[in-house]
Parts: structure tokens; C-alpha cells; sequence
């Protein structure tokens, strides 16, 4: 069996659960063949990597972006904590967080990694 979410070949079956030794991931291939057949496109909010999000995750910004309408900038490798999932937002922010310094921002997913 492959890891689903890195596709590694080092797979193994620990009791109920398939762990993946590469990137941690453990999961039951019952709940993964149901959630793969409701929606293949993926659902969910992904980061830069292809990870999950969720809310109260911590995240790194992958690189340096402007904050529309200042001069201010958020620097490439700031973390976030503590993120709220906007998963309806039209405008592609779909992350509601807080940044020290800088203040209440909304973030593209596409821009951060899982920390």
C-alpha cells in the first residue's frame, strides 16, 4: 500500500492504522476509500505542500509578501499560529489569522506551509 499523502512505497500496517516512516502520516484505508469516493477533487484547504489545514494550525509564510495597501511586508518564514479556515472566501484569503507586529490579515493558502 502507498502513503496517500506523499505516495511512499515504506508503508506499514501497525494494528487498525497504516503508518508512512517518510512523513508521519497514519491513516485507516476504511475512512480513506470512503473519503476518496464522497469528493476527488480533495476537499479542504491545502497548503503550498499539499497538506491539510485546519483551524488552530500553525503555519510559515514561504515567502515575502506585501500587505495590500501599505508599506509593510511579511516576511518569508514568519510563523502564524492559531489560523482560522475561510473556506468560503471569494477572494482566494483563506486564512484568517493574526500576525505579531502587523496585525489581523487574511492569507492565501498557496503562500504557507503547515508548521
Amino acid at each position: 500500500m502507498k502513503c496517500p499523502q506523499c505516495s511512499s512505497d515504506n508503508a506499514y500496517h501497525d494494528g487498525s492504522l497504516w503508518n508512512c516512516p517518510d512523513c508521519g502520516h497514519e491513516w485507516n484505508p476504511d475512512t480513506a476509500d470512503a473519503a476518496a469516493s464522497e469528493g476527488a477533487g480533495g476537499g479542504g484547504i491545502r497548503d503550498a505542500n499539499g497538506n491539510p489545514l485546519a483551524d488552530g494550525d500553525s503555519v510559515t509564510v514561504i515567502k515575502d509578501l506585501k500587505v495590500k495597501g501599505s508599506s509593510l511586508v511579511v516576511k518569508g518564514g514568519t510563523k502564524v499560529k492559531n489560523i482560522r479556515l475561510v473556506p468560503d472566501a471569494t477572494d482566494g484569503h483563506d486564512i484568517a489569522c493574526k500576525i505579531d507586529g502587523l496585525g489581523a490579515m487574511n492569507l492565501k493558502s498557496e503562500f504557507v506551509k503547515k508548521a
